[in-house]
């Protein structure tokens, strides 16, 4: 099947950082005014590690740290004896504990708060989804007949954590995936048994003298991730769910010219919506606003950088200041009274530059605290109180603003593509269902669908690579659906909007979407929430048509500007579900040979799905393209059915 090419409003870059132009404006001027950020200090530390960039550095134990030399004649060992593809599996094995580390450590702190919430109903936190409340109560065997909800949600929240610390057994989420893959997990034993014990034993096994098989150190890794995936992520969304609210399709407003002129500016940024909730719900304290109009502000303005942006605004319309590459850049317009942070993806960086400006930089999480930086220690028995507290510190120091600088680019969003949102869009009340979806696949006018995630990296140009791959896959008939950093920029870029289906869509999708009223590009919410695409794969097994299990659907998943450990275990439990999954920039595997082939590879054989890396943007959008059409072609839909009026004799031939 030919591939379209997408020549609709491509960007020319001419040597700028961003395709964001509020990015690229304030650079330039932060440069003029010697001010340090991301972009500078990844330029100084060029040229960087080849052996580090490669995964052949080891420093796992002090008799190193060991470099493999990739072109050496003579096949070269680490002081320990290790090989090559020893070491890049310790090094990737490791990346992916440490990326299910926090987002677990996030999910056990959504179900502690969950717990707390059904202890104390009257402290602050409620429960938003009583349904969903009941969904998340069946899966994992807790009685909701002639229960209150409160009663509910305890025993719910102690079986979630008790899937932190089981030995044996599986985790409960796992039983949401489809049966078939299910089975070839127990097959091959990786079905997580419980989300601590998988981090730990991956830890010790790539401790110095341990696991010395790339391949059974790659097994393990894969159990690990799935209890990410399936443990950790998936507990902090669905109970996020049923704290906070099921998110649903509402606009928003994105990038940095959210910041107000007039307004107490306040921006949440970090990971866990605990925080940010209530500081949604002390910002509408009308004492708190009464406080800001009395210093001179008009009002009190939340806006949000990362995953809590997406957060707050999948449930709540606040508008995102942008991803993480920009949180220097909204200190630097000199417009921010206070920024608010809790874990991941923080740089330390925000405490110098907001010295150059009145900003005050406030962390709260007792795990996560930057030297320079004012602390307001969050807990759940508090929490109402400290976020008031927060803003009355912002709100203080409106008087203290000086000079501002804010860029005028915003755009137009629609967000809250949950798994609940799409079913109802795409059904309606009373016969909600993924069929719709598989059958426009089946019938060819959607040719598969593509999860593009994951972070912005300084190594490229800022924002390019996610807008450049979505507009080609889109233009290719492909849906998107997005979380985390990825779908902010293609939000900025205008293609999170119903519009940017006639533009930029091919025509089988944009009719859909026309039909639907739905953009191109599905907005699902924050990294930990790739677990609602996980989700939704199994739903269109279910739903049938497409196969048995999700190694056979068409669909493909890439991050294309990562950075983080976190997405190493996203993409290590896509693939371990079945899904194709791409990387850009690199993975540090590729100087081990026989590791790359055992990922890139070997391993469709052991799951179905299997790892890619490719800087290129368009010939990553053609490896997925490419992945989508071949499974079309092997359920035999490869081309598209016409449409069929029947007159009254074809009817009556119809079987019944």
């Amino acid at each position: 099947m030919k591939r379209k090419q997408n020549n609709k409003g491509k960007r020319t870059m001419n040597n700028k950082k961003s395709v964001d132009s509020s990015v690229n404006y304030l650079l330039e001027k932060n440069e003029s005014q010697g001010l340090e950020t991301v972009w500078e200090r990844s330029d100084q530390q060029k040229p960087r590690c080849g052996f580090g960039e490669l995964g052949l550095c080891c420093h796992i134990c002090y008799m190193g740290p060991c470099r493999i030399n990739p072109s050496g004649n003579k096949r070269q060992r680490g002081v320990c004896g290790a090989t090559a593809e020893v070491i890049v599996a310790r090094n990737f094995a490791r990346m992916i504990a440490g990326g299910a580390a926090a987002h677990s450590d996030h999910g056990r702190a959504v179900a502690k708060t969950l717990l707390f919430a059904a202890k104390n109903p009257e402290a602050g936190y409620s429960i938003k989804d009583v349904n969903k409340l009941k969904k998340v109560a069946q899966v994992l065997g807790v009685k909701i007949k002639e229960r209150s909800k409160e009663e509910i949600a305890l025993e719910v929240a102690e079986k979630a954590l008790a899937n932190f610390g089981n030995q044996e057994g599986e985790i409960s989420f796992i039983k949401l995936a489809p049966e078939t893959r299910q089975s070839l997990w127990r097959k091959l034993n990786i079905a997580p048994r419980g989300i601590d014990r998988e981090i730990v034993e991956m830890m010790h096994r790539t401790t110095m003298g341990v696991d010395q098989d790339h391949r059974n150190i790659m097994l393990h890794g894969a159990r690990t991730a799935l209890a990410d995936g399936w443990g950790g992520s998936m507990i902090a969304t669905e109970l996020q769910d049923i704290l906070f609210g099921t998110p649903s399709p509402l606009r928003g407003k994105v990038n940095l010219g959210v910041l107000s002129e007039t307004d107490v500016n306040i921006v949440v940024h970090g990971h866990e919506p605990v925080l940010s909730e209530m500081l949604v719900l002390a910002a509408q304290n009308q004492e708190l606003i009464d406080l800001a109009k009395k210093k001179g502000a008009a009002g009190i303005n939340l806006a949000g950088i990362c995953c809590t942006a997406n957060e707050i605004l999948l449930r709540h319309g606040v508008p995102v200041a942008g991803n993480i590459l920009q949180q220097e850049l909204a200190l630097s317009t000199g417009a921010v009274e206070a920024m608010i942070v809790d874990v991941q993806c923080i740089m330390p960086s925000l405490a110098e530059i907001s010295k150059c400006f009145h900003t005050h930089l406030i962390t709260t999480s007792s795990k996560a605290k930057i030297e320079g930086a004012r602390h307001f220690e969050f807990t759940e028995k508090n929490a109402l109180q400290i976020a008031k507290n927060i803003i009355k510190e912002a709100i203080t120091n409106f008087p203290n603003r000086g000079k501002v600088d804010i860029p005028k680019e915003k755009m137009d969003l629609i967000a809250g593509f949950s798994h609940e949102a799409i079913i109802y869009m795409l059904g309606g009340t009373f016969r909600s269902s993924y069929v719709p979806l598989n059958d426009n696949i089946i019938n060819g006018r959607i040719k598969g669908v593509a999860g593009v995630v994951g972070c912005c990296n300084p190594k490229v140009t800022h924002d390019q690579g996610h807008v450049s791959l979505v507009e080609e896959l889109i233009a290719n008939d492909i849906l998107v659906v997005q979380t985390g950093c990825s779908a902010i920029a293609c939000a900025k870029a205008g293609l999170l909007v119903p519009e940017a289906a006639e533009k930029h869509a091919g025509k089988g999708l944009a009719e859909v979407c026309r039909t639907v009223g739905m953009p191109p590009v599905l907005h699902s919410g924050s990294c930990v929430d790739n677990s609602r695409i996980l989700i939704a794969l199994s739903e269109m097994v279910k739903t049938g048509g497409l196969g048995k299990d999700i190694s056979e659907l068409p669909v493909a998943g890439a991050a294309p500007e990562w950075m983080s450990e976190k997405a190493i275990s996203i993409g290590q439990y896509f693939v371990a579900s079945g899904v194709f999954t791409v990387f850009g920039i690199g993975l540090p595997v590729q100087g081990s040979k026989v590791f790359s082939h055992h990922i890139f590879k070997e391993f469709e054989d052991l799951f179905g799905g299997m790892w890619a890396a490719e800087p290129d943007i368009n010939k990553m959008a053609g490896l997925m393209i490419d992945h989508i059409n071949k499974k079309r072609e092997k359920l035999g839909i490869s081309k598209a059915k016409e449409r069929v009026l029947y007159d009254m004799e074809m009817r009556r031939g119809l079987e019944i």
